[in-house]
């Protein structure tokens, strides 16, 4: 295995620049037709975009492509969403494309939440013609300057014969080492000058050498940790993923019997079902994974980055705990907390060579004893299990809804989520045994990432599932998307989460601003006799806007309707399906730990803190 393939961790083999063999021979042509014949050396088969004046040149040639489909969003932040999707769900480097100026601005939110989720990206602008820039002219922008703090790299190209080189740079550095987005900003005379293509290029990257093989000696220190520890948790964050690493955790969790907690971008890197699994940490997660955190003496950090969300008030985090972290990228080892043993490489040679020193430590005896630890990690899972009420006028929980969405998808289904209420009950109800079924946007919690990003999951794996999970509020952001699937044969099922208000946010009202609702409904308030409007957003009537985009619509307000509905749109493979869901609005998220306040203060419900007794080995 390569080690771009080790570093993405594909499940699926990385497209990547030939590096050796021999040269094609030369060909005289545009600047643009070099573009996409560089996309198409690099194994770019998608590209997600809209054209423009600066970026038209490059549209040309592709019309004549046969080995890259281009699919024409109606949003470019659809674009950026959908190629981050396919990233996601393949493995492989997501492309989207847009033109100067504002096409490019509209990829910043894209490119911004894939830099957070370590999401390999090509994003490819145009630009205005390069005796141009700088001169305000129209349609421009310094997207190079723009997009610096949220690229990985990026690159502003004038010149035709540096466009095969640049290409294979960019796809390079987006998929190995720690994955993530970057930027080609190509000027308009470069696309339209002529010149000579031929590959592969000479990449020229001085500096840009990801170590992926860990120190043995840190390893061997990790390793006699985890002998020693009496509560170790490993700690297993998106890193994981990247690295195609899940074989190798599921074997060193069954060598040391610790305890597996997955944060919110590893769900799917081990499986729910299993017992060592303990749940999802976090603002929003599982009782016993935040809480063995808490008491954890020993925490394996692998492939995560110790989030806020995660560690609630940082100085007051696992404050036994010994530290050992394991990432590819050293600038997160130590930046929230310092770590007693640092481990700087992939997390699947990073997880394999843990698994051979463990091994070595109890071949020698050294074996660890964590009985009286599951002892309390089984009281706390038994005593504070995740759980949701009916509500009592009879109408749909949505936490049901979506459990039962995920009890009756075919095998193999995708799930994509947007971001709120429904993107933690999509987490805790549905259940993930394996890698790359679950897609979100976790760092920068982007509201209108669903969609878009359910689509380009479909478009890279056709003969999968895929459900997005939306709110009434994301799918207002980025519903346009069901044109494009329904006008290019991608038949993505939607459920739209319909509380008829931004549900997380008037939770929060609820709990902390004395039921406030300020500009959090998005239904229209009683009418002049006081009468109340109906249930959920009615306008739009998302049934006839999903059907005037072409998709096969349905609303479901009662229990008994939920399964038949459900099975229906798992039912039709022809079109986009989308399923208005009209849910309880003051359904909650529990358990929480309030932002800024310390995990020890996790609430299980409303009004109920867990009691963890007092025999617990502080």
């Amino acid at each position: 295995m390569t080690m771009t393939e080790q570093a993405t961790g594909a499940h699926h083999p990385q497209p990547r620049p030939r590096s050796g063999g021999q040269q094609s021979a030369p060909e005289q042509v545009t600047g643009a037709k070099s573009l996409i014949r560089s996309l198409e050396e690099v194994g770019a088969d998608t590209v997600f975009g809209i054209p423009g004046g600066a970026i038209l040149p490059a549209y040309d040639p592709l019309m004549d492509s046969r080995r890259v489909r281009h699919v024409l969003v109606r949003h470019e932040q659809g674009a950026g969403h959908a190629a981050t999707g396919y990233a996601q769900a393949t493995g492989r480097v997501g492309v989207c494309m847009a033109t100067s100026g504002p096409g490019a601005t509209n990829l910043v939110t894209p490119i911004a939440d894939a830099h957070m989720d370590s999401v390999p990206l090509v994003a490819i602008t145009g630009q205005v013609a390069s005796k141009a820039i700088g001169t305000d002219a129209f349609q421009e922008a310094d997207i190079v300057g723009i997009t610096m703090p949220v690229t990985k790299h990026n690159f502003l190209v004038t010149r035709a014969e540096d466009i095969p080189k640049t290409i294979a740079e960019a796809f390079h550095i987006a998929s190995t080492g720690r994955p993530g987005p970057v930027l080609v900003d190509i000027a308009k005379d470069a696309l339209q000058a002529q010149t000579t293509f031929q590959w592969p290029p000479v990449m020229d990257l001085p500096g840009y050498r990801p170590v992926t093989k860990p120190h043995a000696k840190q390893i061997r220190e990790a390793a006699k940790l985890i002998t020693q520890a009496k509560r170790p948790v490993l700690y297993v964050g998106g890193g994981v993923l990247k690295a195609g690493a899940t074989a190798e955790l599921k074997v060193l969790a069954e060598l040391t019997g610790a305890p597996v907690t997955t944060t919110l971008m590893a769900l799917g890197a081990f499986p729910d079902s299993h017992q060592l699994h303990v749940g999802m940490p976090g603002m929003h997660g599982a009782v016993t994974a935040v809480t063995a955190l808490q008491k954890a003496d020993l925490i394996v950090a692998l492939g995560a980055r110790f989030d806020d969300r995660v560690t609630g008030k940082l100085d007051s985090f696992a404050p036994y705990a010994k530290i050992v972290h394991a990432d590819i990228d050293p600038a997160e080892i130590g930046k929230n907390r310092a770590a007693d043993v640092p481990i700087v490489g992939d997390a699947r040679e990073v997880i394999a060579d843990l698994v051979q020193a463990v091994q070595k430590e109890h071949s020698e005896g050294h074996r660890g004893d964590y009985s009286a630890w599951w002892k309390d990690l089984n009281r706390w899972r038994e005593t504070y299990p995740l759980g949701y009420e009916q509500p009592d006028n009879g109408s749909l929980s949505p936490q049901q809804v979506i459990e039962r969405i995920g009890q009756l998808a075919p095998e193999g289904t995708i799930f994509a989520a947007g971001v709120g209420q429904h993107q933690m009950w999509a987490a805790h109800y549905i259940q993930y045994e394996n890698p790359a079924t679950w897609l979100n946007s976790g760092g920068a919690g982007t509201m209108g990432y669903a969609v878009p990003a359910a689509m380009g999951a479909k478009a890279g794996q056709p003969d999968r599932t895929v459900w997005a999970v939306d709110g009434d509020g994301c799918f207002q952001m980025t519903n346009q998307e069901l044109t494009t699937c329904a006008l290019n044969n991608i038949p993505i099922k939607v459920a739209i989460i319909n509380n008829g208000a931004l549900g997380m946010v008037r939770q929060w009202q609820t709990l902390f601003y004395n039921q406030r609702y300020s500009n959090t409904v998005l239904h229209s308030g009683p009418d002049a006799d006081g009468k109340q409007p109906s249930a959920g957003t009615r306008v739009p009537d998302f049934v006839k806007l999903s059907e005037a985009m072409g998709c096969y619509a349905i609303r479901c307000e009662s229990p008994d309707d939920l399964d038949k509905v459900i099975e229906e749109a798992n039912s039709i493979n022809d079109r986009p399906v989308v399923v208005d869901f009209i849910v309880h609005e003051d359904a909650m998220v529990w358990p929480m730990v309030a932002a800024g306040t310390s995990n020890d203060e996790i609430m299980a419900a409303r009004d109920v803190r867990p009691d963890f007794g007092d025999n617990e080995d502080d």
